[in-house]
Parts: structure tokens; C-alpha cells; sequence
């Protein structure tokens, strides 16, 4: 294969697993604390819409940015109040919540269909990014590419490293004995689930704002379902992520190269490695025992409440 093909394909595997990567380490914070968020979809759509319409109407990239992460937060407080306080079936609140911001996406971003922006520029930094092959792909991207890999290594720190990681894991292994030692888990549940918000509204806004720089209805087309498969395949730990979004970038990247050596597939065809090799994943984990845990994590058994 040619040095500039396999490089071009790699860079832009890694711009095509930076949404991923985002929605995905918000999905395993928010799990490690023992609530399971699979309203990652419409969070995504709404970080994507406010991101771009921020952007547009205020002419400042970081303001839509912003707004991206704030819409993503107003969105998972929805679903915490709801799953924590009112006690909701979490899986069905995060289906909702995807249907929710499927359509309100689609209602808000109606009038910016169409619209074009300067996106987020890429950042060249000086030496490394003339290194051959890794310098293009890893340092001379946007600055989204960059926090999140600064925040894949903050989050691994985090529960590695912190007592408010490990606090957050207690919480969420057993937040019965964690309310009798003491430890706030309705508040760190909380503050799991916010922070998962504004990962899932960042990818979106990395989406509209960098990836490709527009807005169009539905434009996530199920990545944060592949997010959150990507969050199963890794066992829910941050510092194996890297390898899960090398895998679904790859797939995804896979189609325009084929084409572009030659080889003679439907195109329409090679859009669904993405989505096949995200069943494929899946069920080679249904076939582990030791992953069988990840069904039951967010059920309202282990969601804490008062009343307990």
C-alpha cells in the first residue's frame, strides 16, 4: 500500500473515532457510577444542533463548542432527574431520550439545513507533525483530536490514581454499603451522569463543527450507538479505548479506501462495516461470562434511593 494512502487513512481514522471517543468515556464514567445512559444518540443530535447554530449565529467556534456541551448537559439532567429521583426504568428513559433528542434535534436545526461554516481548523504542531506517517496523523489534527486524548489520559488517572475515582467506583459497585460508610451517591451519581452529558454533547459538536462542518437532520447516523458499543468492547475501562476506536475508525475509513485502490464493492455495501463490525463485537462479548454483568449494571436494583 502507498506511504500517503495508508497516512491519509489513518489520519482520518482518527478524526472519525474522535466522536466516538468523547461519547464513549462519558458512557464509561457515567457506568462506573452505576447508572447506565444508552441516550447517548440524542445527546449527540443536540451537542451537534446547539454547537452549530452557536457557531453560526455568533460567528465564535468555541461558543458553539460550548453550547454543544451545555445541550448535552441540559439533556442527561433530564435523564438523571428522572432515572434518580422519579426512579424510571434507566433503559427505557435512555431510549427516550434518544427519541426525544432525535426529533427536537430535527425541529431546533430546521432553519440552519444547508448552512456551510469555516470549521474547526487543524492544529500543526512545529517538528512533530514532520515526523513521517505518525507526524500527519497524530499532530497535525484540530484541537478536539487533542482533549480527547488529553481527557481519555485524565479520565484513566482518575479512577486509578484519585480517591474521587475510587469513590466513584464504590458507588457503583454497591451503593448500599457506600450510603452507610457515608459517601454521596446520589451526588456523584449525578455529577457521573452530567459529565457524560457533556461528552456526548461535545462528540456531536466535534461532529458539526470539525468533522464536517454543517448541519443536516440526523447527522450522527447511529454513532452514539456505536459509541456505546465501543464502551462494552473496551470492559468499560478508559485506557483500552484507544483500541476500540482504532477498530470502528478503521471500518468506517475502509469504504474510501477500497475505492480508491480499485477494488469493485457496492458502496452502499461497505457503509455497513461500521455497524456489522459493532454486532460482531457484541456478540463475540455475549459469548465471555465475565461481561454478563454489563446487562444488569443499570438496572433499578442497583440505583440508589433513600427509601433503601
Amino acid at each position: 500500500m502507498d506511504i500517503d494512502l495508508l497516512t491519509h487513512i489513518l489520519f482520518t481514522m482518527v478524526r472519525i473515532g474522535t466522536p466516538l471517543l468523547l461519547v464513549a468515556l462519558g458512557a464509561i464514567v457515567c457506568e462506573k457510577s452505576g447508572v447506565l445512559n444508552i441516550g447517548q444518540e440524542g445527546m449527540m443530535l443536540m451537542g451537534a444542533t446547539a454547537g452549530f447554530i452557536g457557531a453560526v449565529t455568533t460567528g465564535n467556534l468555541m461558543i458553539g463548542v460550548m453550547m454543544g456541551i451545555t445541550a448535552g448537559i441540559f439533556m442527561s439532567l433530564l435523564f438523571g432527574w428522572v432515572t434518580l429521583h422519579l426512579r424510571a426504568n434507566p433503559v427505557a428513559s435512555g431510549l427516550a431520550l434518544t427519541i426525544m433528542g432525535t426529533g427536537l434535534s430535527a425541529w431546533v436545526g430546521g432553519d440552519y439545513v444547508g448552512q456551510i461554516l469555516t470549521g474547526i481548523q487543524p492544529v500543526v504542531i512545529p517538528f512533530l507533525s514532520d515526523l513521517p506517517v505518525v507526524g500527519k496523523v497524530l499532530f497535525s489534527q484540530d484541537p478536539l483530536v487533542y482533549l480527547s486524548l488529553t481527557l481519555t489520559v485524565f479520565v484513566w488517572f482518575f479512577f486509578r490514581f484519585t480517591y474521587a475515582g475510587l469513590v466513584t467506583l464504590a458507588v457503583g459497585e454497591n451503593p448500599l454499603s457506600a450510603t452507610e460508610i457515608g459517601l454521596p451517591v446520589m451526588l456523584v451519581r449525578y455529577i457521573a451522569v452530567l459529565f457524560g452529558g457533556a461528552m456526548a454533547g461535545l462528540g456531536g459538536a466535534c461532529l458539526s463543527l470539525a468533522y464536517t462542518p454543517l448541519w443536516t437532520e440526523n447527522m450522527t447516523a447511529g454513532r452514539g450507538w456505536i459509541a456505546l458499543a465501543l464502551a462494552v468492547f473496551v470492559s468499560w475501562w478508559p485506557e483500552r479505548r484507544l483500541l476500540g476506536v482504532g477498530l470502528f475508525g478503521v471500518t468506517s475509513i475502509l469504504p474510501v479506501a477500497l475505492q480508491g485502490v480499485g477494488v469493485s464493492v457496492s458502496p452502499h455495501l461497505l457503509a455497513t462495516l461500521p455497524y456489522v463490525a459493532t454486532i460482531a463485537v457484541l456478540v463475540l462479548l455475549s459469548r465471555n461470562p465475565s461481561h454478563k454483568y454489563l446487562i444488569v449494571s443499570g438496572s433499578p436494583e442497583k440505583l440508589w434511593h433513600p427509601s433503601h
